[in-house]
């Protein structure tokens, strides 16, 4: 391609670049697509795309063509770690450098185009990275060159903008849907979630004709710890007991904070009773918390002896739990 392309050449290259933007693939993809595209039209040898890494803490390669095999680790690490490099010096100046002598990894003379990258946000510009096109042999970087780049460099800034959008999307809704799902203090299943799972498991087990055990259980003497140690010991408690509760329970059983101080099992089958004497024998080897030992007490209910629904077994696991605290801390019992 000559040095300076036609207008109308110019205009069906940036037409196709903006196609592959608005009809995407992947974003990895997208990005790999336009920097060919800019190499070809600047009858170039080589295009990369470096953007600033928050977690590396500089410059990292996030596309390349036109580079032999190997040779991309080297070239990345030349860059990043050169702040005169042109690239570096583009991305940290953000100011275009056009015709200004490199080397192809093998070491081969070139002439190298870098443009910056940047994205905009309620009218302020932020600097993400930088563009670099290179060219072995004689190079002249004219007005119609210089505005293949800089449009080409724009294309690429909101691909990348469009991947970090999308990927914060996804982070919001996966923190929703956590949310709406889990206890915030405990990292275990909600209420709600497990009212959920209560009544699938009990259709479940009507339709099977199988047991299902509900085990009930409740942080012995919590209101005492909060009033002498604080909200943060009562807290500690809570946690420390959920902890045991999730290494306890089996793959096939669905735990929960079930209410203030109450957690909650869901156990398909008749493993009730065992499930609740392994969790109190946990509790009780987990050292003191706040200069305060701890208990949890515990009352079993099974479908469909103890009840036939979930408000039915609920409440007959809370009789036996009432039970199981009427002869001290640390016990448990079984709801009939």
């Amino acid at each position: 391609m000559p040095d300076r392309p036609s207008h109308d050449t110019a205009d069906a290259v940036l037409a196709a670049a903006v196609a592959i933007v608005a009809r995407g693939r992947t974003p990895d993809e997208d990005l790999v697509a336009i920097l060919a595209m800019a190499t070809r039209a600047l009858g170039a040898d080589l295009g990369s795309v470096f953007l600033w890494d928050a977690e590396r803490g500089g410059l990292a390669l996030a596309a390349s063509v036109g580079f032999p095999d190997g040779a991309v680790t080297t070239f990345e690490a030349s860059v990043a770690g050169n702040p005169e490099h042109p690239i570096a010096r583009t991305a940290h100046g953000q100011t275009a450098v056009l015709g200004v002598a490199g080397a192809t990894p093998d070491g081969t003379a070139t002439v190298d185009a870098t443009w910056p990258l940047r994205i905009a946000h309620d009218g302020v510009e932020e600097p993400i990275g930088a563009l670099a096109i290179s060219r072995t042999g004689a190079w002249a970087v004219g007005e119609t060159g210089s505005t293949l780049l800089a449009a080409f460099a724009d294309l690429i800034a909101i691909t990348v903008d469009r991947t970090r959008l999308t990927a914060m999307a996804a982070e919001r809704s996966e923190w929703a849907e956590r949310v709406t799902h889990t206890d915030a203090l405990t990292g275990l299943a909600n209420a709600r979630t497990l009212g959920r799972v209560l009544d699938l498991e009990v259709a479940r087990a009507g339709r099977q004709g199988t047991d299902l055990s509900v085990v009930l259980f409740d942080v012995d003497g919590l209101a005492a710890a909060n009033d002498a140690g604080g909200p943060a010991v009562g807290d500690d408690i809570l946690r420390e007991v959920a902890a045991v509760l999730a290494e306890s329970i089996r793959l096939v059983d669905t735990v929960a904070r079930w209410g203030g101080d109450e957690f909650l099992v869901v156990a398909p089958g008749s493993a009730g009773m065992t499930v609740a004497n392994r969790v109190l024998s946990a509790v009780a080897g987990r050292p003191a918390i706040g200069g305060r030992a701890y208990t949890v007490s515990a009352g079993v209910a099974r479908f469909p002896v103890d009840g036939a629904s979930q408000d039915e077994l609920i409440a007959a696991a809370a009789t036996a739990l009432r039970a199981a605290k009427s002869s001290g801390p640390g016990a448990v019992a079984a709801a009939g």
